[in-house]
C-alpha cells in the first residue's frame, strides 16, 4: 500500500497532509527515514510518525439493529440492565449507538465506530427525518393530528411540525405512522400524551430513506456501501 494512503488510514490526516509529513522527514519505517511518496507500505512494516508507531484504524462497520424493549441504548448499565450491544452476539467490532431509542421503544437502532458519520447522524443541523409506528387504543381526533403536525408546547419549546399518516387497525390498536426531524428526549411520547393520547406501542421504523423493513426483532444486519448514506435521505 503506498505510504500517503496507509498513514490517512491511520488517521495521521489527509493524503495531501501526510505527504508533508513524508517530506519533513516525520515518517520511519523500520527505523529508517522515509522522505519517497512512492514508497509501498508491506504487511510487516513498523511505520512511526516522529517516533510513535502507527496502527491503522478499524475498518469501519455500520450496523442496523431491530430494538427490543427493555433494553437500553447504552454500551453499560449501572442498574445491571440489558444493553443493546448484548444483541450484536458475533460482532467482533466495538461499536456504538447512533442516538438512543427509549428503554420501552422498539425498532430501528444504528451501531457504528464511525465517529464522523454518526455525529452527521444525530446533529440537530441534519434535520434527519425518523419515522416511527405508533399504536394508539383510541383514534386520534382531526384536532389532535393537526396539533401533531403543527407542533406541540413540550418542556417549554415548540416540536417542529410532524407529518402523521393514519394506517389503519390491527384489529386491537389504531395504527399511525408520525414522521419527525427532531431528536427530544422521549419526544413523541410526550407529543402524544400532551394530547391525552396513551402509547401502546412505540417503534422506529426508518431513518432518512433506510427502512427496517422485515429484519426480525432482536436481530442485526451489517449495512451494505449502498444503504450507508440512506439515512442521509440518498437513494
Amino acid at each position: 500500500m503506498r505510504i500517503n494512503k496507509y498513514l490517512a488510514e491511520c488517521g495521521l490526516g489527509s493524503r495531501r497532509k501526510v505527504e508533508q509529513y513524508i517530506l519533513n522527514g516525520d515518517i520511519s519505517i523500520n527505523n529508517t527515514i522515509i522522505t519517497n511518496l512512492g514508497f509501498d507500505v508491506k504487511d510487516n512494516d513498523v511505520v512511526s510518525f516522529k517516533g510513535n508507531v502507527l496502527c491503522k484504524q478499524a475498518e469501519k462497520v455500520y450496523i442496523m439493529l431491530n430494538k427490543p424493549k427493555c433494553y437500553i441504548t447504552s454500551l453499560k448499565d449501572e442498574k445491571g440492565r440489558r444493553v443493546v450491544t448484548d444483541l450484536l452476539k458475533g460482532c467482533k467490532e466495538k461499536v456504538f449507538p447512533v442516538g438512543r431509542l427509549d428503554y420501552n421503544t422498539e425498532g430501528l437502532l444504528l451501531l457504528t465506530n464511525d465517529g464522523d458519520w454518526a455525529n452527521n447522524i444525530i446533529h440537530p443541523s441534519k434535520n434527519i427525518e425518523k419515522t416511527y409506528e405508533v399504536k394508539l387504543k383510541y383514534m386520534a381526533t382531526n384536532k389532535q393530528i393537526h396539533a401533531l403536525e403543527t407542533g406541540i408546547l413540550i418542556d417549554g419549546k415548540k416540536t417542529l411540525p410532524a407529518c402523521v399518516e393514519y394506517m389503519g387497525d390491527d384489529n386491537e390498536y389504531f395504527v399511525y405512522n408520525i414522521t419527525i426531524h427532531e431528536g427530544r428526549n422521549r419526544e413523541i411520547r410526550k407529543m402524544f400524551e400532551s394530547l391525552g393520547l396513551k402509547i401502546y406501542n412505540l417503534k422506529r421504523i426508518s431513518i432518512g430513506s433506510l427502512l427496517l423493513d422485515d429484519l426480525p426483532m432482536g436481530k442485526y444486519k451489517y449495512l451494505k456501501n449502498n444503504e450507508i448514506n440512506l439515512v442521509f435521505g440518498g437513494k
